[in-house]
């Protein structure tokens, strides 16, 4: 079964800093791109950073030097280390795999990160 699970968000305080994690089961993880993704209220879903194969990675302008995209391919897992948030990075974060051979995309079903004082 086909599967990515996001784990890791919650409420956190301006300024504070979260460790996003998805887990894949079911793809041949080495073989895709991952990604996170975000959706405020009234927004659309939008990138916030990706990580190939060949784990180059690329970041929205908005989480540049304070978002970190890393994988484990050992673990079948991505990570989204977030620093120093804000409480524009309020959305709910989604997890995709794509797949560099077939295109094949798969997505997780989000977790919420709110930052609040």
């Amino acid at each position: 079964q086909v599967q990515l699970v996001e784990s890791g968000g919650g409420l956190v305080q301006p300024g504070g800093s979260l460790r996003l994690s998805c887990a894949a089961s079911g793809i041949i993880f080495n073989f895709n791109t991952m990604g996170w993704y975000r959706q405020a209220p009234g927004k659309e879903r939008e990138l916030v950073a990706l990580i190939t194969t060949g784990f180059a990675t690329n970041y929205a302008d908005s989480v540049k030097d304070r978002f970190t995209i890393f994988r484990d391919n050992a673990k079948n897992t991505v990570y989204l280390q977030m620093y120093n948030l804000k409480p524009e990075d309020t959305a709910v974060y989604y997890c995709n795999a794509k797949n560099v051979y077939s295109n094949t995309n798969v997505w997780g079903q989000g977790t919420q990160v709110t930052v609040s004082s």
